[in-house]
This record gives structure tokens, sequence and C-alpha cells, in this order.
């Protein structure tokens, strides 16, 4: 069976709807920030056609990248994985953004609900572990929530708790949250969903964790993972 290009009903070139998708969702960038960004590379498109774009393709692009990062992890095994939960304004209402992190920074997972009690928990860490398997050890805060889910799906020994062991997943909310004041707050909830996940994925695909090694190694790292970016959805 042929597969079908997504652009093809577009008139638009793919690398600029790519570089488009790139700007809004990496970078704390308002969507005319984007429309002059691209102005100034001689590309006259609206605000709201870069609406669009990241609404159409932003979540394609997150599930490639998520698929082939997914079959990648898969083939070692899961050390540690860290939880956390943070909170999110919706038209003054709080939701939570619960969040799955492995030991190297990766975000596994990001899930949206009402509450945080012990069926959210069991609910995302049921997700989570559906997708990548079971951890060898889950740091999280002291939330009761966790616990009460842990006894459920029998990994209450495996839980971890202290003061600082949860910094990871309580460092990883600072680029959701900076993207977050950009776009003045989120207004429904499954737009939170929706782009909370096209950001992960997005932001994992760019994270070169540059202070682990030489900046050599890292102008390398970089230069694939956009090139990678770049072969996104080709036919």
């Amino acid at each position: 069976m042929t597969k079908h290009s997504p652009f093809r009903y577009f008139k638009t070139s793919p690398e600029i709807i790519r570089l488009a998708v790139m700007l809004y969702v990496r970078f704390p960038l308002s969507l005319r920030n984007v429309e002059d960004l691209l102005h100034e590379r001689g590309i006259e498109i609206s605000h709201e056609t870069v609406r669009f774009w990241w609404n159409r393709f932003g979540p394609m692009f997150a599930a490639e990248i998520r698929r082939n990062r997914v079959s990648r992890m898969r083939s070692y095994s899961n050390w540690q994985w860290h939880l956390d939960e943070v909170f999110v304004k919706i038209n003054g209402e709080t939701h939570y953004l619960w969040r799955a992190v492995d030991h190297e920074g990766e975000v596994l997972e990001s899930y949206v609900t009402k509450r945080r009690d012990r069926k959210a928990a069991l609910k995302f860490l049921r997700k989570v572990m559906k997708r990548y398997g079971g951890p060898e050890v889950v740091v999280t805060d002291k939330l009761r929530s966790y616990g009460a889910a842990m006894k459920v799906v029998g990994n209450a020994d495996r839980q971890e708790t202290g003061r600082w062991c949860n910094n990871r997943a309580e460092n990883s909310h600072l680029p959701f949250r900076r993207r977050e004041r950009a776009m003045l707050r989120f207004r429904q909830m499954r737009c939170l969903q929706k782009f909370a996940a096209v950001h992960s994925s997005v932001h994992n695909h760019f994270n070169q964790e540059r202070h682990f090694y030489s900046r050599d190694n890292f102008k390398l790292n970089r230069t694939a993972a956009l090139a990678e970016w770049r072969q996104l959805l080709c036919a």
C-alpha cells in the first residue's frame, strides 16, 4: 500500500512547515514572533497559518519522534524513573500535569488530569508502563497517591522518596513553564494535553545535554538532530 505524504495538499514546501513548527514548539515564541522571524527570511505567512500548521503537523512529528525513540529505548533496561506532577491553571481552574522522566532526563510521558488522587496516578502509571515496560526504581515525591497506585501495580517495593531525589523530574518542568508563559497559559484541557505531548517529544529530540561532552561533539549531535528533523514524514 502506497503511503501518501501528509504535505500533498499544501502549496507551501515541507521544509518551511517543519521550520515553522520547530520554531513555535521548541522556543518560547508567540505565533506572531514566528511570523516575524519567517518574514525576515523572505517567507510571507500569517500567524494563523502557523497555528494551523502546528495543530495539524505537530502531533504527527511528535508521534514519529516518539516511535523512533521508543524502539531504541526498549533495547536496554529501564533503570530509574522520576515521577512528578505540576499545577497548571486553565480558566482559573487547577489541573495537574503528570510527567515521567528517566534517569537521563528523557521525558517519557505527559498526562493531564483534574485530580491527583490514586485513580489518576494509577492511570498515568499504567499508561507509561504499557509503552516503556517496568522500571527497576521509581522515584517520587511524598504524595500518597503514588504509594497507593504502586501497591495496585505491584511496584511498592521499588518506590523511593527523598528531599532532593526527584530534582530530575522537577527540572524537567522548566522548559514547559517557559513555553507556558509565552503562550499566556492554556484555555482548554485537551489543548494542554496536546501541546504537552508535542513539546516533550520535540524537547527530547533537540535536548543534547551539552554539559556532558565537548563542544565539537555537541555540534555534531546538534547537526544530526536537525538533519533527522528535516526528514520527518518523508513519504
